[in-house]
């Protein structure tokens, strides 16, 4: 079997992600586990499905939570110049 080189012989092969644990959560939205949980806990990030006792975030529900954050030009997004 030859090297595959294409998207189109490669993209078969790889896995499809339904779960991420809470570290791959983290890092799949670019922050510390720390802070994702701290997030979770603000009800900022979803919270967890339940398997066997393991936390499961959906990749779905991360991805809508982070698209619903601010961008930091937003006129809503917190800023110094709020608290004078």
């Amino acid at each position: 079997m030859g090297r595959m080189t294409t998207r189109r012989e490669v993209m078969p092969l790889l896995p499809v992600i339904f779960g991420l644990g809470e570290q791959g959560a983290a890092a799949a939205i670019g922050i510390s586990a720390s802070k994702f949980r701290l997030l979770v806990n603000e009800r900022r990030m979803p919270s967890p499905r339940r398997l066997d006792g393991r936390k499961i975030w959906d990749v779905d529900e991360l991805r809508a939570a982070f698209k619903a954050l601010l961008h930091e030009d937003d006129e809503e997004a917190d800023s110094w110049g709020d608290l004078a």
